[in-house]
């Protein structure tokens, strides 16, 4: 296992590496000039020319790259043109806001989504079991953005039930914040839920209707004890493969949600970014989303092999 996580924490550097080349050069190709937007419209072309050398924009393409390698090296980020503070600075601030609302999403869609998962398997071929496939389909195929709008539109709009934006505050009770998070949570908790309950019934199927599941029903144990002891047990690896993709999906779902329902994360900061042509800030968030995808895979692979030492990820069982 030792060989197997140096193998793996060894290959996230080449990866980060292309990472941080595609997104400088991405960045640097979008339309419109920091310096400007940052000056505003106002601006002389003194004040715009003082920002550019500020912050390095006159220099070379290369060398501005060069740079910005050796001060992630360094530990890093640079520097926010648009908050004028370091980037790790300001993605810390927003950070804990998007993990409330991306694992509270996902607590929820695990629970929902392996709870019908396994009711269906074993309730095969049933309503229930229609009802709820079709449902998960649905979900699936749902886009984030579109089934957010639609539910400000029924919930905040035309029923008044809910608010439209922010996140909350405790000062003014629990149920604030709570109200606030209901519609943003459940537009992250339909696709990870509907996703979990398709794989969880598949993986269900195939060990129910394997043959020492078989015996057990004859010998007379308990259906319960055979399903959650036994059954559930080795149908996991399937459904861990599905939450480490969830995981990060869950996070980069929670960036774009944030910006139909206001949520103050990283959402709205990326998004300011963006239009404010804050390269400092956007390649920040994109390189920690990699590293954070790429370090969930290689504990998805550890847990792997926990659960089942049959795996064997270093090459040499020819497995």
């Amino acid at each position: 296992m030792l060989r197997m996580i140096i193998r793996r924490v060894l290959q996230v550097i080449p990866i980060l590496f292309i990472v941080v080349t595609i997104t400088f050069v991405l960045t640097r190709m979008i339309p419109g000039d920091p310096a400007s937007m940052l000056a505003g419209p106002q601006a002389t072309a003194e004040t715009i020319e003082k920002i550019r050398e500020e912050y390095g924009l006159n220099d070379s393409m290369w060398k501005q790259y060069l740079d910005y390698l050796v001060n992630l090296l360094h530990g890093d980020f640079g520097t926010s043109m648009a908050y004028g503070t370091k980037v790790t600075k300001t993605v810390g601030d927003k950070l804990p806001n998007t993990l409330v609302l991306a694992f509270t999403s996902l607590v929820f869609a695990i629970i929902l989504g392996i709870g019908i998962g396994m009711v269906s398997a074993i309730k095969q071929y049933s309503l229930f079991d229609y009802i709820f496939m079709l449902i998960a389909l649905i979900g699936v195929s749902v886009p984030i953005f579109w089934l957010g709008l639609m539910l400000v539109l029924k919930f905040s709009v035309q029923l008044a039930w809910l608010p439209v934006t922010g996140m909350g505050s405790f000062q003014k009770g629990i149920w604030d914040v709570i109200s606030h998070m209901i519609l943003p949570c459940v537009c992250l908790v339909c696709i990870p839920c509907a996703t979990f309950a398709r794989i969880t019934r598949s993986s269900m199927l195939e060990v129910i209707h394997s043959d020492y599941i078989k015996s057990m029903k004859a010998r007379g144990i308990k259906q319960s004890k055979i399903i959650l002891k036994h059954a559930f047990k080795n149908a996991l690896p399937p459904i861990i493969t599905v939450l480490g993709m969830q995981i990060a999906g869950s996070f980069m779902g929670a960036i774009l949600t944030e910006s139909i329902f206001a949520w103050p994360g990283m959402g709205t900061m990326i998004l300011n970014s963006i239009n404010n042509r804050d390269y400092a800030v956007i390649q920040g968030v994109v390189v920690m989303a990699a590293g954070i995808f790429v370090i969930i895979n290689m504990l998805v692979d550890i847990v792997f092999i926990l659960i089942d030492p049959r795996v064997d990820y270093s090459g040499e069982g020819g497995h």
